[in-house]
């Protein structure tokens, strides 16, 4: 399992949830499959562009179903966030 610290999840955005959700080429019901959260809890976290509005539970529920599906979440560095494809290695 992966560990998550809070700073982690106050940097996932609507905009990079909407954004690794296209990436895998999932709609809102398979993401709520995947992370056992409602459709309307994914509608919810990806209505904004800035931090998702969702519990922190829900949220970290979200990251873990994406990250699993091989997805990594870019934190503002400067460059502002993002997502894109783990590298396999």
């Amino acid at each position: 399992m992966i560990n998550l610290k809070s700073h982690d999840l106050k940097e996932i955005t609507g905009a990079q949830i909407r954004a690794a959700r296209a990436l895998v080429r999932w709609s809102a019901k398979e993401l709520a499959q995947a992370a056992e959260i409602g459709v309307a809890t994914v509608s919810r976290a990806e209505v904004d562009e800035g931090r998702a509005t969702v519990t922190t539970a829900n949220l970290k529920a979200i990251r873990l179903a994406l990250e699993g599906a091989g997805i990594e979440f870019i934190a503002e560095n400067g460059g502002g966030v993002g997502v894109r494809f783990k590298d396999p290695m």
